[in-house]
Formats: C-alpha cells, structure tokens, sequence
C-alpha cells in the first residue's frame, strides 16, 4: 500500500509534466509559423490523399501509424536502457523526444530536406493539430507495447510498415532512408515509376 502511496503523485507529476510538454511542443509550432489548423480551414478526421495540401494537416493520415511506430519503438529502447525507471517517466521520456522530433519535423531545415530528397514535393510542415495528433499515436503506440507481448509489437510495427508501404509507397523505414541517403531509385518508385 505504501508503494502505490509513493505512485500516485509521481504518477500526476509526470501527467501534469507531460501536458505541459503537449502544450509548449503546441505553442512552438505555431510561433514557427505553423497554422493551428489545416490551411484549408476545415478540420477533417482522416487525410488519405498523400499528395494533397491537406497531407499532415488534419488529425489522421497515412503518417500516423508511423507515429504509433515511434511509440513502439521507444518503450522498446527505454525498456533496454531504463527498465527500473517507472513507467510513467519513461512514457515522459518517450513523450519528449517525440515532441522535440515535431517541432525539428517542421523546422525549415527538415521541410526543405522533405522536399528535395522526398516525393513530398509541396510538404510545407505538419498543422499543429496535425503534429499534436502524431503525438498522440506515438503515446498510443508506447501505451501498447507496454501491454502487448514483444513479437505481437513486432507484428503489429510490420504490419503498420508494410500496409503503408504497399497503398502510398512510403512508411516510417522508406522515410528515414530518404531523409538521410536518398536514393533515386526508392524515389522513382514512390512517384509511381
């Protein structure tokens, strides 16, 4: 009883920390210049089209799942290198990074690297809805891979990977490739070549 004492607070303390982490990540992305919303004016549940204005504007995408991925991924690492730090702190650490990623993602360095080296030609950053929404997926995914055995994680992360690479010819692995080496042959083939 006196452990689960000790875990209450500690428990709140991280929440509270990490809406407070939501909000600044919010705030930053929009005094980069990011709309709150989709430039469009509407907000929408599900953007399916990638090659859309309103790609990474809306709530959902086909990028989403690659968040969940970033949430799998990273209860994994934590796990190897912080199996002894509660959960929740984890979670807050995992929640950092994902929202330190956001705001690089939109940065105009990575924008312009999105559209040289990617088919994400006219990519002009994530919504700030758009961005607390991947946020979000990468807490769904951490919150996951907690609860799941390790091989249903690794099914689940394939299976994300493979179902966007076969219906847009881009997921989480193709993009990490094209944003550090491109390769012209991977990028004729996301255009359809």
């Amino acid at each position: 009883m006196r452990n689960k004492a000790r875990t209450t607070p500690r428990l709140l303390a991280h929440a509270l920390i990490g809406l407070g982490v939501i909000a600044i990540a919010a705030f930053i992305l929009h005094a980069m210049g990011q709309p709150l919303i989709c430039r469009c004016g509407t907000v929408r549940f599900w953007q399916g089209d990638v090659t859309s204005a309103e790609n990474s504007q809306q709530l959902v995408d086909w990028y989403s799942p690659s968040h969940l991925i970033h949430g799998l991924l990273f209860y994994g690492l934590l796990w190897l290198v912080a199996r002894r730090a509660p959960l929740s702190l984890r979670a807050l650490i995992a929640l950092l990074i994902e929202s330190g990623w956001e705001i690089l993602e939109n940065s105009p360095i990575i924008i312009d690297r999105y559209r040289e080296a990617t088919i994400s030609l006219g990519y002009r950053g994530d919504s700030v809805i758009n961005s607390m929404s991947d946020i979000t997926f990468m807490l769904i995914g951490f919150a996951l891979a907690a609860r799941l055995p390790v091989i249903a994680s690794v099914v689940l992360a394939l299976l994300l990977e493979l179902t966007a690479g076969y219906v847009i010819r881009d997921n989480l692995t193709l993009n990490i490739i094209m944003l550090i080496w491109p390769i012209e042959a991977v990028r004729t083939w996301q255009a359809g070549g």
